[in-house]
């Protein structure tokens, strides 16, 4: 891990009254952006070549003789042949250079190395640089090893194949689309033999994906991704903050469910297996009931954090969850840092958010709100590691 010194004589460096956000152009990077301009900061969208468009043309901000924001979120693009060339030491000089502090992502840890952020990218981060490693299910420490230890509930897991005597979720990156899920369920070892057997014909999995995947108990109720926030800075209110609740589409799983169940029973006869590709998010709330179980969840995660992982959770975090028929929750995924679904917050925040802040509040503007705070109160060592 670089040392936390290197880090901040970096962030000496900064005139941090010109201090500008800066993101991996992908996942909830329009959702930072609007946070970020929001809160009177200007934005960076590092984009790869081939898909800057949308960031370099369409969002493209534009502001008053004064600096007001008039139209769009994105000040400034740096296109790059590939996400990963922003590790190289020209790039993070540039980052440095120009003020810029980063905001991670899941686009950010998916496309350049966990080894790499940790080690070598020396620009200031905004939230948890040493727990981005525990994303990566099946290492030591990972999000199911800091689950187990706060003693929240989560799906059993399912040790081997064979094992396999209820449905059951198989969790496993796809294998063409090296980002995106190869996941199936399946209720015995011999629907696991046929479905993996099937999925490798097409193309979904690699022929020893096994040796990677994870089994867990199928938990059958709805999917709720708690968009958490933890705020290191407060002193006076809670530090743990609920923005928002968000839900996924999923192809072609959505459409598979759409049908009837004699013609699902029919596709999968054909070989037809849904997937489980995430492609777009939509917002929720929660029966109030649920709220006091909900905040119980991030209560445990940030103590384990804060115990093995110091310092800790810092920003937004997300816990994604099903419902039981019980009403009770099992975490089968934990994002330590911005979630995938924020951008059903953005512009106009959330629920959660807004009734708290008393304004429109995402988790891209509360975000820039406390590094708003933290440089206002020299602080911002605080929130950046």
């Amino acid at each position: 891990m670089i040392s936390r010194d290197e880090v901040l004589a970096n962030l000496g460096r900064y005139n941090w009254k010109a201090a500008r956000i800066g993101v991996v152009a992908s996942h909830s990077s329009l959702d930072t952006c609007d946070g970020a301009v929001s809160e009177g900061f200007r934005t960076l969208a590092v984009c790869q070549k081939g898909r800057e468009k949308t960031f370099e043309r369409y969002f493209r901000a534009q502001r008053a003789a004064d600096d007001r924001i008039v139209r769009g979120v994105v000040d400034d693009t740096l296109v790059l042949e590939r996400y990963d060339m922003i590790l190289e030491s020209q790039n993070q000089e540039h980052l440095m250079r120009t003020d810029t502090l980063w905001v991670p992502n899941r686009s950010f840890t998916s496309y350049c190395s966990i080894d790499a952020i940790e080690n070598d990218f020396k620009v200031p981060m905004v939230g948890s640089r040493n727990l981005l490693r525990s994303e990566e299910r099946g290492g030591p420490r990972d999000y199911y090893w800091i689950l187990e230890r706060a003693g929240l509930p989560h799906p059993k897991k399912v040790e081997k194949p064979e094992d396999i005597d209820d449905l059951t979720m198989i969790k496993v990156h796809h294998h063409v689309k090296k980002l995106e899920r190869g996941f199936f369920t399946a209720k015995d070892y011999e629907q696991y033999r046929q479905k993996s057997e099937e999925l490798i014909k097409q193309g979904v999995l690699d022929e020893d994906f096994e040796q990677h995947a994870r089994m867990e108990q199928y938990i059958i109720g709805p999917v709720f991704n708690l968009d958490f926030f933890y705020n290191p800075l407060e002193d006076k209110g809670e530090k743990i903050e609920l923005l928002g609740v968000d839900w996924r589409f999923e192809s072609s799983l959505d459409g598979y469910v759409r049908l009837t169940a004699e013609q699902q029973i029919g596709l999968e006869k054909d070989g037809i297996i849904p997937e489980y590709t995430v492609c777009g998010h939509n917002s929720a709330t929660l029966r109030e009931s649920l709220l006091d179980k909900a905040f119980g969840l991030a209560e445990k995660y940030v103590k384990a954090t804060q115990e093995y992982y110091s310092p800790g959770i810092i920003g937004p975090f997300c816990l994604q969850t099903c419902v039981d028929k019980d009403l009770d929750f099992y975490i089968y995924d934990v994002a330590p840092r911005i979630g995938g679904g924020t951008n059903v917050h953005m512009s106009v925040g959330h629920p959660y958010g807004n009734t708290l802040w008393r304004q429109d509040m995402s988790t891209g503007r509360r975000l820039a709100k406390m590094v708003r705070e933290a440089i206002e109160q020299d602080r911002l060592d605080e929130v950046v590691t």
